[in-house]
């Protein structure tokens, strides 16, 4: 059982755009349950205008929108800032769901989707310090993870990373040369299964992590492939 006033992320500021608005009556009576407040914005020129405002703790942006769709709406939004996005896609292209993913969105919703399983992924993406994260500074070389901060920097440089991103790669480094299987990620990183989430999703985020750690995203020192098996830190 679920209990808002024990959660830390109770209270944040979440944006709901969809153009379609039984979806966002139905999102919003969730999550404002859960206490979270809510804005909707029923198309991109909205949701911009709204989140140069006042940045929200958290957007749940709809793919297909009126005038601009919500992959450039998700492109706008990652030039401003890092704000937790959480995609709702009605296609069952697995390519769309990977575009965004790749475009910085941190977790994707397909619908028809259950409204209590949205409100369980913005818990889930706002949980951000996770234990593993919270505490620890962990420095391997020249890569730098500081918890505390929820910064990672390479050579002395901080590099930008996404919520979800700096989870993923504070999780693998608190267990070094530990394998772990992109299932037992979505579980452990995103609180999700492979019920509600492809697989594909923790591939595309080692992919942008390395794209942004490594000297070379291609032979990489810190990420790691266990083929067959998943992904591991090397120390």
């Amino acid at each position: 059982m679920h209990h808002p006033e024990t959660d830390s992320s109770a209270g944040s500021r979440v944006l709901v755009v969809d153009d379609e608005p039984m979806v966002c009556e139905v999102v919003t009576a969730y999550l404002k349950r859960d206490g979270f407040r809510v804005e909707t914005a029923a198309d991109g020129k909205q949701a911009l205008a709204a989140i140069e405002r006042a940045v929200p703790d958290l957007v749940v942006l709809d793919v297909m929108l009126p005038n601009i769709d919500g992959f450039d709406v998700l492109t706008r939004i990652r030039r401003m800032n890092d704000v937790p996005i959480i995609l709702l896609t009605a296609r069952t292209e697995e390519a769309d769901r990977v575009l965004g993913l790749e475009l910085g969105a941190d977790d994707y919703v397909v619908k028809p989707f259950s409204p209590r399983e949205l409100a369980a992924r913005v818990r889930s993406v706002l949980r951000r310090a996770r234990p593993v994260a919270s505490s620890a500074r962990l420095q391997f070389g020249e890569l730098v993870i500081d918890g505390p901060t929820r910064e990672a920097s390479v050579r002395g440089a901080v590099v930008e990373l996404t919520p979800k991103e700096f989870d993923l790669l504070a999780f693998l480094a608190a267990s070094p040369r530990q394998v772990f299987s992109r299932g037992q990620l979505l579980e452990q990183v995103w609180d999700s299964s492979a019920d509600y989430q492809d697989p594909s999703t923790v591939t595309v985020h080692i992919r942008r992590l390395r794209l942004k750690l490594e000297a070379d995203p291609e032979d990489p020192r810190w990420l790691k492939t266990v083929w067959g098996v998943g992904y591991r830190f090397e120390p």
